[in-house]
């Protein structure tokens, strides 16, 4: 059973879908193991926002926060990490 509700914004949504087969299987897995484990050990806090991680998977990174009090994921961004710190 997760212990947290995993949410994707609108944006996320069409930046996942626009990624090849194989590259979708690698990164929904991870999504969907952010359920159970928000906090994996390869995941990193950025600096620059309270609430934000990093999980990187190949080349890209799903930038994602937490809320602990609602056990909420929220994944907002899904892109290759030459454009995702823009």
């Amino acid at each position: 059973m997760a212990s947290y509700e995993v949410r994707m914004t609108r944006s996320a949504e069409k930046e996942l879908s626009s990624l090849s087969k194989s590259l979708l299987s690698l990164i929904w897995q991870r999504i969907k193991a952010l359920a159970d484990q928000p906090r994996p050990t390869q995941a990193r806090k950025l600096r620059a926002a309270e609430k934000a991680y990093r999980l990187r998977a190949r080349s890209y990174r799903v930038i994602y926060s937490i809320d602990e009090e609602q056990k909420l994921v929220t994944i907002t961004a899904i892109r290759h990490r030459r454009d995702i710190y823009r």
